[in-house]
């Protein structure tokens, strides 16, 4: 029996937006919460934990002219557009089984530029909160 303990790195990753591939990115985080909390009743231990809201947040890193192009797309600024995003790990060229994240109506919470002495490209960084996060779609 042969095990393979490959696991996916930067080149495996593949990000459409919109139902656009973007070849600009640099990083992606995205993380689903949920509130909890312990009830409290007779005595100095919780009794249970009840559950609450869930949230998903995260951001998008891309450069600048990726960020440009979603700008276009949002007539100006990307705060006006509702996106959902799929986030693939893997290649199957290589035998890698897929594994396909998909995120549900992304909304950009804001957006900034920033560029310094001596950068050789800008980096956009866009905060966003989301409906859901679907794993292995």
């Amino acid at each position: 029996m042969s095990f393979n303990s490959r696991q996916y790195e930067w080149a495996d990753l593949t990000l459409i937006l919109g139902g656009r591939d973007i070849t600009g990115v640099r990083g992606i985080k995205y993380e689903k919460s949920i509130e909890r909390e312990p009830v409290y009743a007779k005595g100095r231990t919780a009794h249970s934990i009840q559950s609450g809201n869930e949230a998903v947040t995260g951001e998008i890193r891309m450069l600048q002219s990726e960020f440009e192009s979603l700008v276009s797309a949002g007539n100006g600024s990307v705060l006006g557009l509702a996106l959902d995003a799929l986030v693939a790990y893997g290649n199957p060229a290589t035998g890698d089984n897929m594994q396909t994240d998909r995120i549900e109506t992304i909304r950009f919470t804001s957006e900034a530029s920033e560029l310094n002495q001596n950068d050789k490209f800008q980096e956009i960084s866009l905060p966003f909160i989301a409906i859901d996060v679907k794993r292995q779609v």
